[in-house]
């Protein structure tokens, strides 16, 4: 007996299959496409996708090193030292000149970071409700299950 709710897919061997049909493309796509919203949207604030990420695990867990804000926001730890400077240079985090132990330099949002941070935040959360509507509500908890799972299998 066969589940009609799925399909065989191509073999990846296969030549002539249809890149465009692979859920990896598909799961791209909309990567790109979210990414590229978030983007123009965060233009506005003099945000880049990283700032706004960065901001947003400093708001829910202040005092977070370089290494831990590198792996929430899934950019390399070199290029989270240029995303902090950017965000130290213009006033919307903190960073102590040394570090209290080892060689972690927390970093906390001042008061320009969390204003920074409250008014971008209406975009980009408006884009991902526009993302979040155009699934049927009824298949969005197995859809943010599956992309869980795929995650998890691919070591995510």
């Amino acid at each position: 007996m066969t589940d009609e709710t799925t399909t065989d897919p191509t073999p990846p061997d296969d030549a002539t299959a249809d890149v465009t049909e692979r859920l990896g493309y598909r799961l791209k796509r909309a990567a790109a496409a979210l990414r590229g919203a978030m983007d123009g949207a965060l233009r506005e604030y003099g945000l880049t996708v990283p700032q706004y990420a960065c901001l947003e695990l400093l708001d829910q867990r202040p005092g977070l090193s370089n290494a831990e804000l590198a792996r929430g926001t899934f950019v390399t730890r070199q290029s989270m030292n240029v995303v902090l400077r950017g965000l130290q240079d213009a006033g919307l985090i903190t960073r102590a000149p040394t570090a209290d132990h080892g060689r972690a330099l927390p970093a906390h949002l001042t008061e320009d970071g969390h204003r920074r941070l409250a008014a971008a935040r209406t975009a980009v959360y408006a884009i991902d409700q526009q993302m979040t509507d155009a699934v049927p509500p009824k298949r969005l908890a197995a859809l943010l299950a599956d992309l869980n799972r795929m995650a998890e299998t691919l070591g995510g």
